[in-house]
């Protein structure tokens, strides 16, 4: 591991946030990572210390650059490479358990209705 600078799309890859870094790429390009503060391009370097804001489906994860690696590690290592901050980690758990209290509406469907469940459907209100 060496403390040089990075490229942010690069670093996400390592750091396991992302499978692909053409992932990694359209994911800043589509503006779901923020860097202090600020939307970023894929070639931005990234350095220690700097903070980032990565959006991945309804989770947020804020982070701080603890260390940079030029290959993909491990996930135990990988985490070594940032630190997630206290707040982020306790809405991110927060997040988690209220979703398994209210599960998203419709998850209990499963694919198109029977001939009768439509006859209900029609005759409830449809």
């Amino acid at each position: 591991m060496t403390d040089e600078r990075m490229r942010i799309d690069k670093w996400l890859w390592v750091a396991r946030f992302f499978k692909t870094r053409s992932l990694a790429a359209t994911a800043i390009a589509s503006h779901k990572i923020r860097c202090n503060g600020d939307h970023v391009k894929p070639a931005r370097d990234l350095k220690v210390g700097d903070e980032l804001e990565i959006t991945i489906g309804q989770t947020v994860f804020v982070v701080i650059v603890q260390c940079m690696a030029e290959q993909r590690r491990p996930a135990p290592e990988a985490r070594l490479l940032y630190q997630e901050t206290p707040e982020s980690e306790a809405r991110r758990l927060r997040d988690q358990e209220l979703k398994k209290l209210a599960p998203v509406p419709g998850s209990d469907l499963k694919g198109r209705p029977t001939k009768r469940e439509g006859r209900m459907i029609r005759r409830i209100g449809g």
